[in-house]
């Protein structure tokens, strides 16, 4: 799209202008600018300004200078002029910013050292700290959270143990803060030697909520016994006290279980207590908490319990979906508890949102069983039923999850399908053509799996097959009606239907008319023999009628008859040119008249019903051959119709049972491979785990019962299950972690790195771990990392010194935003004490895998067709392997991309020499990603053809493009 952009920037003396035109989406524009921020110009602009008077304009220079430190530079020459003009001042403002610029600014030299101008500012901070303002002394007490320089914090602990007794709470709680943060520096317990006493005895007597709070996560964190101590003491207290105090409980429970699992018993109780307090935060950590230490029934329900209620009482679609996902955890691990809960989670179809009702329905779905079967089928018929009277926007949408979710019921349990299939019908004539093929779809398998329903379904879809509307579902109507209409009276209504649906012949007559039109002039012959001529026609109804050249007065044209009001679907879709419809209509009229055969006497109803047959089958070829249709018929349509006729006019055994039993029995095996296929994803699904020969196993009934509660003998009952049945022997394999390990530098590099690399759902772990293999000490050393693609970096590097011949972890976090392959580079940066320079250690690239985001997964073919039709990203790589079986080369497709084959066994079987068939995979993220597979065998044994992947987003597609064509390279 071509655009003019104009930018003008002047706010740190500087201004460019940018123009650009006629980018285009698919390329990207990459402008390098040069910005002097630290020129000497900016920097005296910056100085003039402290210097002044001005407050306004002192905030603004302060500003500046944050902002310019943020970005990198020192401006070591503004340090003075602050200290002289700025300290001094007694604005708020001006006081919070330099605390920003103290907090940025460089502290120590290059050995480590503290400067000795910094020397200049401990006695401002002392002032600051005894400061009458409260504002004053609050803010200066959080900045010495973020001092890390002992030397600078020494001199002024007197100050901050002060404030812990001042009268105003904003002061005390930032004291605590303050006295923690010193009392965690290397040398910290020296200064505050008893830090821990002295917050304890502020802690029993803090009536603020905040402070207290800082209080005692001090403990947690300093000093965890004497927490411990205060929390069982004030056991019968934890429910009344503050949210913020209570989430810091909760984690100090976390922490201790974790590392003491014998005691997690009367911490259990605390939980429990808190699962009534009034904060929704509180209770989503009480249950994640229960979850985590105990497998108990008792802790699992009251879990479970608690994210139904959430999930009722919560209006944030957000927060519904995390509990939801919670859910869904539980479900997996503790599927017997969340059985019972199944109508608690299908209350929140209340809400509008459909990823909520989808997710809802997934979760559900799992947790059918025969006891709540019908329960669940009567609360989802009672949502298709609103569907209908409501006025949203996506009911259509809601309805067809509806419709889909009491299909996998039906198919599960049988015996529910008669008392939703008749309702489901009504839908048929559905305006969302998605929601009726899902219903004419399930109609289909319930007609084949229950056949006492057959003739209830049969007489249902003739009465109602009128309503059908949509070019997509008429066929499988009309199929239906062909295959299962096996009684005298269904065939003669089946037929009765269609000729009704289709109307009276013909599609199209010839009428007169006084005046040429264009549609007249081209049907007029072109033979010079017949330019004069006028010769009678008979028409297709029978009548005459006069044709003669574009000079005389009346003449004749074809025109589409339209019928009368009451003229079927059948016919408005055939005028429309549909002629595939036209051919299912005559196949199903073929079935119908040979069954006819079967069970009518009578040689005269036979004969007359195959003459109706035949003249609809005639009529629809001449429309098709005809300039009143839209456009010609296709020759598959025509030769159907054309093997229709034939077969009518010679009948025979053979064939009859070609049409009327073949095309049941390959529906028959259809359907089975569907529920062996999804019995086999059902036992992929199911974890298996094996307990080891050695492993010890404890008799619960033989062990003491004393002291201990229904929750703890539950638990103990749980953990002796996990033990024997192998659960807490999940660990990684050993050969897994080492290929996780990546060497960055070579074993001549002066510094030696690998990296270990984990990767979780949105982000990427790595463990570095530096040696320095040289006899001096490393001093700031750095590791310098960088991204490429949608990759970003959490923390900034720091500096660390490393003695000769000792090793470090270094730990970075990098955030993952999307499904897409991405770069890991950089370099280590040192210093020796011989040499002043900086020395660059490059390290070799990591790249990041999107096979790491990507799983295998399931959706309906026609999911799939809907997702391909609408995703815009696509992506087509060539074929190019010396593989030369189709079978082969398609199971190293799925083996390289880590992705699902949704074709069927039976359709990838046999030797034709050419293949195709689809895969599917989900994110992550939720993205979807598509692979279509279409290979040929050529003459001379090579595969050729194309693999096309398309996605919602490029960064898939590009990724998965790229993958495929270098696991294709590796094959070959």
């Amino acid at each position: 799209f071509p655009f003019h952009l104009s930018l003008k920037f002047s706010h740190f003396g500087f201004s460019f202008t940018l123009c650009a035109a006629t980018v285009k989406m698919d390329k990207s524009s990459t402008l390098l600018v040069h910005y002097d921020k630290g020129t000497p110009a900016v920097a005296k602009e910056i100085k003039e300004a402290l210097e002044g008077n001005d407050v306004e304009a002192k905030v603004d220079a302060m500003k500046k200078a944050v902002m310019l430190l943020l970005n990198g530079e020192t401006i070591p020459q503004l340090f003075i002029t602050i200290i002289r003009y700025v300290l001094p001042s007694e604005d708020h403002t001006i006081q919070k910013l330099l605390l920003l610029y103290l907090e940025l600014i460089e502290k120590t030299d290059s050995k480590g050292k503290v400067l000795p101008e910094m020397i200049l500012i401990c006695q401002n901070l002392r002032n600051n700290l005894m400061h009458p303002n409260e504002y004053i002394r609050g803010v200066t007490l959080r900045f010495l959270c973020r001092l890390k320089e002992t030397e600078i914090v020494e001199p002024l602990t007197p100050s901050v143990l002060q404030n812990l007794e001042h009268r105003h709470p904003f002061v005390r709680r930032n004291a605590i803060l303050a006295v923690m943060a010193i009392y965690k520096l290397p040398n910290g317990e020296q200064l505050f030697v008893d830090a821990p006493e002295m917050i304890e005895k502020a802690l029993s007597t803090e009536q603020d909520p905040s402070a207290k709070r800082n209080a005692f996560l001090m403990l947690f964190t300093c000093a965890e016994e004497r927490a411990v101590n205060y929390l069982l003491s004030n056991v019968d207290k934890v429910s009344d006290w503050n949210e913020s105090l209570q989430m810091v409980v909760l984690e100090l429970i976390r922490s201790v279980c974790k590392t003491k699992p014998a005691e997690k018993g009367k911490y259990i109780k605390i939980i429990i207590s808190l699962l009534s307090a009034t904060s929704s935060a509180v209770i989503y950590e009480c249950a994640g908490t229960l979850v985590s230490l105990s497998s108990a029934p008792t802790a699992i329900r009251a879990a479970a319990n608690t994210y139904c209620q959430l999930l009722l009482s919560q209006s944030d679609n957000n927060v519904k979906l995390i509990l939801l996902d919670r859910l869904s955890e539980l479900k997996s691990s503790h599927r017997d508890i969340m059985v019972e809960l199944i109508i608690d989670v299908l209350r929140v179809l209340s809400s509008p949102n459909l990823d909520i009702r989808r997710k809802t329905l997934d979760i559900a779905l799992d947790l059918i069983t025969h006891h709540n079967i019908n329960e669940v089928v009567q609360m989802l018929k009672k949502e298709v039923v609103k569907t209908q009277s409501g006025e949203l926007e996506k009911n259509g949408e809601y309805r067809q999850m509806l419709i889909q979710a009491i299909h996998a019921c039906a198919v599960k349990f049988p015996e529910v399908a008669s008392t939703v299939v008749h309702l489901l019908m009504d839908f048929l004539g559905d305006s969302n053509v998605a929601s009726a093929l899902d219903v004419i779809s399930f109609v289909r398998e319930i007609i084949e799996t229950n056949p006492k329903l057959r003739v209830s379904i049969i007489t249902r879809l003739l009465d109602t097959f009128y309503q059908i509307r949509a070019g997509k579902v008429c066929p499988c109507a009309l199929w239906i009606i062909g295959e299962y209409c096996l009684s005298l009276s269904e065939v003669e209504s089946g037929i009765s239907t269609i000729k009704q649906c289709l109307g009276e012949l013909p599609f199209y007559s010839v009428s007169e008319e006084s005046e040429p039109t264009e549609a007249s002039k081209k049907i007029q012959p072109t033979s010079s023999a017949m330019v004069s001529s006028r010769k009678p026609v008979i028409l297709a109804d029978g009548t005459y009628a006069t044709q003669s050249a574009a000079s005389e007065t009346t003449f004749s044209t074809p025109t589409v008859v339209q019928g009368a009001l009451t003229s079927g679907n059948l016919r408005a879709l055939l005028l429309t040119g549909d002629f595939f419809l036209g051919a299912v209509v005559a196949c199903t009229l073929t079935k119908l008249v040979l069954r006819l055969e079967e069970v009518q006497s009578s040689k005269t109803e036979v004969n007359k019903t195959v003459t109706q047959a035949l003249l609809i089958m005639v009529s629809m070829l001449q429309l098709g051959q005809s300039p009143a249709s839209p456009h010609p018929i296709d020759n598959d349509s025509y030769e159907r119709i054309v093997l229709c006729i034939k077969l009518l006019c010679h009948r025979n055994d053979e064939m009859k049972k070609i049409w009327l039993e073949s095309c049941r029995q390959s529906f028959v095996k259809m359907i089975s491979e569907k529920q062996l296929r999804e019995m086999e994803e059902l036992k992929a699904k199911t974890q298996t785990t094996h307990a080891q020969p050695d492993d010890l196993i404890d008799f619960f009934h033989l062990k003491s019962r004393k002291g201990m509660s229904q929750l703890e003998l539950e638990d103990q009952v749980q953990d002796d299950l996990k033990r024997a049945t192998g659960e807490f022997t999940k660990d990684e394999n050993d050969a897994n972690k080492l290929n996780r390990i990546l060497q960055l530098t070579g074993f001549s590099d002066p510094v030696y790195a690998e990296a270990y690399v984990t990767v979780h759902h949105y982000d990427i772990a790595l463990e570095v771990t530096v040696i320095n293999r040289t006899k001096e000490t490393l001093q700031n050393l750095c590791l310098e990392l960088a991204t490429m693609g949608d990759l970003k970096l959490v923390e900034r590097p720091q500096n660390y010194s490393l003695a000769p011949a000792t090793s470090m972890q270094i730990k970075a976090n990098i955030k993952v935003s999307s499904t897409e392959t991405g770069v890991i580079f950089g370099n280590i940066v040192y210093e020796t004490s011989n040499v002043m320079e900086r020395n660059v250690v490059v390290l070799n690239d990591i790249h990041i895998d999107i096979m790491d985001y990507i799983s295998p997964a399931v959706c309906s073919d026609v999911a799939f067709r809907t997702m391909w039709a609408e995703f815009e990203w696509e992506n087509k790589v060539a074929v190019n392997t010396k593989i030369e079986n189709e079978r082969e080369f398609l199971d190293h497709i799925i083996k390289s991309t880590n992705m699902k084959c949704l074709t069927g066994p039976s359709e990838l079987e046999g030797e034709c020499g050419f293949l195709a068939a689809n895969l599917y995979a989900k994110s992550v993220f939720g993205e979807d990603a598509l692979v279509n597979v279409s290979i040929e065998k050529q003459t001379d044994g090579a595969l050729s053809g194309y693999i096309r992947i398309r996605s919602k987003t490029q960064g898939i597609a590009l990724s998965l493009g790229d993958k495929i064509t270098l696991k294709q390279k590796g094959s070959s």
